[in-house]
């Protein structure tokens, strides 16, 4: 009976260990394995200055990394900009708390095949009309949002009229490597991994290049949920982001790539949101 009551009891102390588990995960809008790297790095970084126990979980698209915020399964997330504005509104008092501080001027690159012919354009015109077209992922700011917003704004038109064909190649790596292949003539790209991409080695600019670069715009960000400190204790949110915005080490920076997060709010990301709304990306 003793050793029964043993193991009931190991039994229930994990499941409360591991319930107090803070969880986050992230938008996978590049290969898995480099974002399993990055964020195990990420999780022992916070485990350490939370003194809790951090766990990274991947996610297979951005819709999933929604619902596991909605449904409580992670607590803490790297949003891109409309990822974000759709968590939170699912999930009232949810909070944006830290950004990168290249998020404050995010960009997108418009890329083209070089047989497609097209050149470098200071703003877009017709000739890239009847060209094929990939975005990224269809919950993307920087890989469809933004893009599909600016092509709205200078033609009045929507991108399936515009292009011969349109597609949606699921994250930012893949999109260069569609218009590197020749798959699609034009695609559109976050500009922070086109250039860690190009300083890799991994993009041939015999084949692709940069046509157009948007705007700037706000982007990537970490929200939490508003209910943490019910969990952790009054003031764990304060602390989850002095953590962020407190992370220093140039590695872990550069993985993201990002120089440093800075402070940011719901309000930075009011313009997303309307953006969203007004080519009914949000109802």
């Amino acid at each position: 009976m003793k050793r029964i009551s043993s193991a009931i009891f190991a039994f229930l102390f994990s499941i409360s260990v591991e319930s107090q588990t803070f969880v986050f995960t992230a938008i996978p809008d590049q290969d898995e394995s480099l974002l399993q790297t990055r964020f195990a790095k990420v999780a022992s970084y916070l485990s350490e200055e939370l003194d809790v126990d951090v766990k990274y979980i991947p996610v297979k698209s951005y819709a999933a990394a929604i619902t596991a915020f909605r449904n409580n399964e992670v607590q803490l997330a790297w949003f891109g900009g409309l990822s974000g504005v759709r968590a939170r509104l699912l999930v009232p008092g949810s909070d944006v708390i830290a950004q990168g501080f290249e998020d404050q001027s995010f960009r997108s690159y418009f890329i083209a095949h070089t047989s497609s012919g097209l050149e470098e354009m200071e703003a877009l015109n017709d000739t890239i009309k009847q060209h094929s077209f990939t975005f990224g992922s269809k919950g993307s700011t920087s890989g469809r949002l933004m893009p599909e917003y600016f092509l709205k704004k200078q033609f009045g038109d929507t991108p399936d009229n515009l292009f011969s064909r349109v597609g949606f190649s699921g994250d930012h790596s893949r999109t260069i490597a569609l218009v590197q292949s020749g798959a699609y003539d034009i695609g559109a790209v976050n500009f922070a991994v086109w250039e860690r991409e190009l300083a890799k080695g991994k993009v041939n600019i015999s084949d692709v290049k940069v046509i157009w670069k948007t705007p700037t715009y706000p982007d990537y960000q970490w929200s939490i949920r508003g209910d943490v400190d019910s969990k952790w204790g009054k003031g764990f949110k304060a602390k989850v982001r002095e953590s962020l915005l407190n992370m220093n080490d140039p590695q872990l920076l550069k993985s993201f790539p990002r120089t440093s997060f800075i402070p940011a709010s719901n309000e930075d990301f009011k313009a997303v949101e309307d953006i969203a709304r007004s080519i009914g990306l949000i109802d």
